[in-house]
């Protein structure tokens, strides 16, 4: 077995298939395009799910690819075992009904095996398959793999749902007896009983089925192109051939695990107590990479996965003994580490470090919060007399704070306390259902549409005309190819067509289609591409038609017009985002229609209104340039030479159209454009907002649309000049500024008479002291509006002795407010309004020193007040 770098593996990985006539396919962000059923692109196949189902026809049926993935479902296993990951490479190899089983196991065969390659001693390799799949034990016996080494597993046959779906077979490398120190063998294998000695290094999957989950499995009907699907972990593979006991004594782990040694002064014991080192490598992995490929941390989806990462990874620092904020540092390593096929995260590390050095800022603050809540816990624990801490406030602490289990059982523990596991994994059991249950439904693959896949007639799309004669090629309907149609709902392909297909956020175009004598036969109402790429026109039929015909096509030119000028002005506001609010604002999904643009890019906060001011004035003035706008078709490698920008989530193909806007903005973009930046007239942003953690939103309108928006501010300006009566509108802004001076003023003497009056009440209340457990007090309910009020009480309380506790209840509309205030050191005002509050229906609490209550049962406070010297 040849030793090899991580690098160099991957490498002979893809060589091999690129020798076998696979096109590589370059490595996808992480973050899925188009495809709303998954969180992350989690495996090799996931982005070419479209080629499978169906939707597309690559340009070579056989694929390979490196591809980088985030898992996050079992991230408490990362760190405590030899294998989990919460990033991870997959390398694969794809025939999208191509060559099948036989050379598939072939060439699998042959590239771990043969001297040329990994050379992996056969005696070493052990293949399980589907019990009913003869064909794949024929075959591995064919190439001389000894009938003891190849193992029936009931659970080898993959499907997700409806859609493709077979048996696979898994090849596994034992490592030897010192990793069966119970020497049970084979058996490990064959009963699936967790283990360090096979380990599971390829699975290949023959999807030859239709999966219906209403038929039983013996009767799946055979797919119309059958497929493979292949996947082996980088990592394993690496740990293999470098000998290493875990994936992390690899050099896809080690560097960072050296520099965490660094960082916290200590020694990584391969065979001790190492999981902070692992969780740390494992995490800024997953964080440099995401945040690279522009998913940011948040409170929701990805986001909330990153700062969850994050957090966990911080707090095993902590468990090293790192303070300070430290995970930012680890991104040169990580990039260092990768660069060879993944240059981007050295590239993108000022953005990145900046991103997670911020985020460990804010958690360092957290930190202190969670603590001073487990302070609270523990103290509630000594005054009740009791030794364990609740599973149900562990697992906020470590939900909510990032506290790991163990850090909440060590501190626990050094204060005296025992902790409740069971509780806990009860919470986090809970918690991942919920988890489960909220997953959006649908991963599967698409059902085949064989009649769209079968259409391989050629058709071309002509950029530079608006109406044009065109040969009749292709009819179906109701999912059938058909010579003919008369009415209904159909499908059409044409020799060549100007109706624009939807493709790269541009919506398609509308139009007619006529006949010779220039009747109206059909309403082009949507022009999508088919599998093989011709523009697919769904019409709504008026008259016959029928393949071999010539027809007059017309796109409606006024539609294309002012899509076209969405469609420019979004190059330009792309170009404006870079200039005003950084480089990592890049392109996360766009939409342009007739009436408006939708722009989605990265950014990790809100564009502040200047911004917005400078990012549409430059928008604006490049348009008043009048600059032309100029389309070339190139190659993608000239294309990427003169500077142009490829676009988030699109596939280019050899050859490419390059967009330029003068030296301002140049695109990779298949869209339509106009001549002039000056056609576009004027542009407006309507709408900024956040769609999800760390992408932002931009709502905007050109032309006509734009002029309307201003017309409307306008209207709606000078209806609040007659209110003000400002004669013109340029005296609006002082108008406004003078009134909100005035509600100032009146505001600040409402506070001074509210806190006056207080004061005078308080002298009555505070008259009226109680004594109970050696504890003088006062209960009272107060007439107030609001609960800043209460806090006024206590204010004054505070100045005088008037007593050790004062309790103040208020009922303000439908609703009852209460404050618990101590100076006691033996009351803790928390404790005594959480025993409070219920009286009246509610809940709270707080510091030693003050606590606030809500409740909703007013016809009670008598009882919570008469209750209060009991509880002292």
């Amino acid at each position: 077995m040849k030793q090899m770098t991580s690098a160099q593996v991957r490498q002979m990985w893809l060589d091999f298939w690129k020798s076998k006539g696979h096109s590589v396919e370059p490595s996808a962000n992480l973050v899925p395009v188009n495809d709303p059923t998954l969180l992350w692109i989690n495996s090799g196949v996931a982005t070419l799910k479209k080629y499978f189902d169906g939707s597309v026809v690559p340009e070579n049926p056989r694929i390979t690819n490196a591809q980088k993935a985030i898992r996050t479902n079992d991230i408490e296993n990362v760190g405590k075992t030899a294998r989990h990951h919460t990033m991870f490479e997959m390398l694969g190899n794809f025939s999208v009904g191509d060559y099948f089983r036989d050379e598939a196991i072939a060439w699998g065969y042959e590239l771990l095996t043969s001297p040329e390659w990994f050379d992996f001693p056969k005696d070493k390799l052990y293949m399980t398959y589907y019990p009913d799949d003869k064909d794949s034990y024929n075959r591995w016996i064919e190439m001389g793999v000894e009938p003891s080494h190849l193992i029936p597993i009931e659970d080898n046959f993959w499907e997700i749902g409806a859609g493709p779906s077979g048996p696979d077979t898994e090849i596994f490398f034992d490592r030897g007896e010192e990793f069966d120190p119970d020497n049970i063998g084979i058996r490990l294998l064959a009963e699936d009983i967790e283990n360090d000695r096979y380990i599971e290094i390829w699975n290949i999957v023959l999807s030859q089925f239709n999966a219906d989950p209403s038929v039983p499995r013996s009767e799946y009907k055979e797919l119309p192109h059958k497929n493979i699907d292949t996947g082996a972990g980088l990592e394993r593979l690496v740990a293999v051939i470098q000998g290493a006991k875990t994936n992390f004594e690899t050099d896809l782990f080690m560097p960072i695990i050296r520099e965490i040694e660094k960082l916290s002064g200590k020694t990584y014991d391969p065979d001790g107590d190492n999981m902070s080192f692992k969780v740390i490598a494992d995490h800024i992995r997953s964080l440099a990479f995401a945040i690279g490929d522009g998913a940011l941390p948040g409170n929701e989806g990805r986001g909330y996965v990153l700062r969850r990462l994050l957090r966990r990874a911080v707090m095993h620092g902590r468990r090293l003994g790192i303070k300070d904020t430290f995970l930012y540092k680890l991104v040169p390593t990580v990039g260092q580490i990768m660069e060879s096929y993944y240059p981007e995260v050295l590239e993108k590390r000022d953005f990145i470090e900046k991103i997670i050095k911020r985020e460990e800022e804010t958690f360092a603050r957290t930190i202190d919060a969670g603590s001073n809540m487990l302070d609270d816990l523990l103290a509630e624990l000594k005054a009740e007399n009791k030794d364990t801490l609740d599973g149900k406030n562990i697992f906020k602490l470590y939900d909510t704070y990032g506290f790991p289990v163990e850090l909440t059982e060590e501190l626990a523990e050094d204060a005296g306390f025992k902790i409740d596991h069971e509780g806990f994994e009860k919470a986090m059991k809970e918690q991942q259902e919920r988890a489960r249950a909220s997953v959006v439904k649908g991963g599967s693959m698409g059902m085949q549409n064989e009649t769209l896949s079968g259409i391989t007639e050629p058709s071309n799309f002509d950029y530079e005309r608006q109406e044009l004669d065109a040969t009749l090629s292709v009819i179906v309907a109701d999912n059938e190819r058909t010579e003919m149609v008369s009415e209904g709902e159909a499908l059409l392909v044409f020799d060549q067509t100007p109706f624009y297909a939807e493709m790269g956020g541009q919506v398609a175009d509308h139009g007619v289609i006529q006949n010779a004598k220039g009747e109206l036969v059909a309403q082009v109402t949507d022009v999508q591409k088919a599998p093989n790429g011709q523009a697919l026109h769904t019409v709504e039929v008026r008259a016959s038609l029928a393949v071999g015909e010539t027809y007059h096509l017309v796109i409606d030119k006024t539609r294309r017009q002012r899509v076209m000028k969405n469609h420019t002005a979004t190059h330009l506001l792309h170009a404006a985002l870079h200039n005003v609010i950084g480089q990592h604002a890049t392109q996360a999904g766009s939409l342009n229609e007739a009436e408006f643009l939708r722009f989605d890019f990265t950014h990790f906060e809100a564009v502040s209104a200047d911004e917005l001011k400078r990012i549409e004035r430059e928008v604006n003035e490049k348009i008043w340039e009048a600059i032309p706008v100029v389309t070339i078709e190139t190659d993608i490698d000239t294309a990427k030479g003169m500077g142009a920008m490829a676009l988030f989530g699109e596939k280019y193909g050899k050859d490419v159209r390059v967009v330029t806007i003068g030296d301002y903005s140049i695109e990779l973009c298949g869209g339509t454009h106009v001549g002039n930046t000056s056609e576009i007239g004027i542009f407006k942003i309507v709408k900024e907002e956040g769609i999800g953690s760390g992408t932002r939103r931009i709502l905007a309108v050109t032309g006509r649309e734009a002029y309307m928006a201003f017309r409307e501010e306008e209207e709606a300006l000078k209806e609040i000049a007659q209110t003000l009566k400002a004669p013109q509108l340029q005296q609006v802004p002082n108008k406004v500024a003078t009134l909100q001076e005035q509600v100032h003023k009146l505001q600040k003497e409402n506070t001074s008479l509210k806190e006056k009056a207080a004061a005078a009440a308080a002298g009555d209340i505070f008259k009226d002291v109680k004594e109970a457990a050696g504890k003088r007090y006062i209960a009272s309910q107060v007439s107030v509006s609001d609960a800043g009020a209460l806090r006024t009480f206590a204010d004054n309380w505070k100045q005088k002795d008037y007593s050790d506790v004062l309790v103040l209840a208020a009922a303000i509309g439908d609703k009852v407010n209460v404050l618990v205030a101590s100076k006691s050191s033996d009351v803790h005002a928390g404790n005594l309004i959480k025993t409070l509050a219920p009286i009246v229906s509610g809940r709270g609490g707080g510091k030693p020193d003050m606590a606030m209550a809500g409740g909703s049962d007013a016809s009670a406070i008598d009882k919570l007040l008469a209750a209060v010297g009991d509880n002292l």
